[in-house]
C-alpha cells in the first residue's frame, strides 16, 4: 500500500455548505479527485450547478441542495440528502461564514450576535444533525471546520468577525474531545485567500500591501485550503482530531490593517 493512497476518499461521502464556489467548491473537487462523492449546498443553485457538472466531468457524482445555513429545515434536507442519495456521510466540511470588518462602537448587537450565529451555531447545528448519522451509516466520520486568521490574531474592527472565527475554532476543540475517538473534528484558520468575497474589496494597492505583510509573498489560493482539507478528511489524518491548521503564508498577524478607533 503506497503512503498516497492514505489520501484517497474512494467510497465515501461528503456534504460541504457554502459549496457553490470559492473554498467550499475547491473542497468539492478536491474530495471528488480522491474519489469521494458530495452533496453541496449553497443559496444559489445556478453555482452550484456549475460545481457539479466540474464534479461529475471527474467521474464522481454531485447531489445539489438548495440551503441557507440559518434555515433549521434546509439544515436537516441537506444533511439527510446524503443519506437518501448514497446511503451514508463520512465528511462535513461548515465552510459558509463571513462578515466584514466594521468598527466595534458602529457593529449593533444584532450585527455581532448575527455574526456569531452565521458563523459558529449554524456549524454546531449542522453537526448536530451529522454526527448520529455518520455514526449510524458509516461508523466514524470527519468534521471540517472552515475557521481564520481572525480568529486567532486580534486586528482592529474584527470584533465581530475575530470573536465568532475564535468560537469557531474552539467549538472545534470541544466537540473533538467529546466524540472522539470515532468522529475527529479540526479547523483550518484560513489566511487572506482569493475568493470573490476578498476581491470585493481588493484593489492593487491593497493587494501589493497584503502580499507585501505575508512571509509567503503571495495570497492564498483556494487550492491550498481544499489541499489541508482533503488531508483532513482522509486516512492521511486519522491521528489528528481537535487541531486548527493554520493556512496562511506564514502570517503571525493580520495583513488587511485598518485604522483604530482615534486614527
Amino acid at each position: 500500500m503506497s503512503i498516497l493512497d492514505r489520501f484517497r476518499l474512494d467510497g465515501k461521502v461528503a456534504v460541504i455548505t457554502g459549496a457553490g464556489r470559492g473554498i467550499g467548491a475547491a473542497c468539492a473537487k478536491a474530495f471528488a479527485d480522491a474519489g469521494a462523492n458530495v452533496v453541496i449546498g449553497a443559496r444559489t443553485i445556478s453555482e452550484l450547478e456549475s460545481v457539479a457538472a466540474e464534479i461529475e466531468a471527474k467521474g464522481q457524482k454531485a447531489k445539489i441542495v438548495k440551503l441557507d445555513v440559518l434555515n433549521q429545515q434546509d439544515r436537516e434536507n441537506f444533511i439527510n440528502a446524503a443519506i437518501e442519495t448514497f446511503g451514508r456521510i463520512d465528511i462535513l466540511v461548515n465552510n459558509a461564514g463571513g462578515f466584514p470588518p466594521k468598527p466595534a462602537l458602529k457593529t449593533s448587537i444584532e450585527e455581532f450576535e448575527a455574526a456569531f450565529r452565521f458563523n459558529v451555531s449554524t456549524a454546531l447545528a449542522c453537526s448536530q444533525i451529522a454526527i448520529p448519522k455518520m455514526i449510524e451509516t458509516a461508523g466514524a466520520g470527519s468534521i471540517i471546520n472552515i475557521s481564520s486568521i481572525a480568529g486567532q490574531e486580534p486586528s482592529s474592527q474584527f470584533a465581530a468577525y475575530g470573536v465568532a472565527k475564535s468560537s469557531l475554532s474552539f467549538l472545534t476543540k470541544e466537540l473533538a474531545q467529546e466524540f472522539a475517538p470515532k468522529i475527529r473534528v479540526n479547523a483550518i484558520g484560513v489566511g487572506s485567500t482569493k475568493t470573490e468575497a476578498l476581491n470585493t474589496v481588493l484593489t492593487p494597492e491593497i493587494e501589493q500591501t497584503m502580499v507585501d505583510l505575508t512571509p509567503m509573498a503571495r495570497l492564498g489560493e483556494v487550492e491550498d485550503i481544499s489541499a489541508c482539507a482533503l488531508y483532513l478528511a482522509s486516512p492521511a489524518s486519522a491521528y489528528l482530531t481537535g487541531d486548527i491548521i493554520q493556512v496562511n503564508g506564514g502570517l503571525n498577524s493580520l495583513n488587511m490593517k485598518m485604522p483604530r478607533a482615534f486614527d
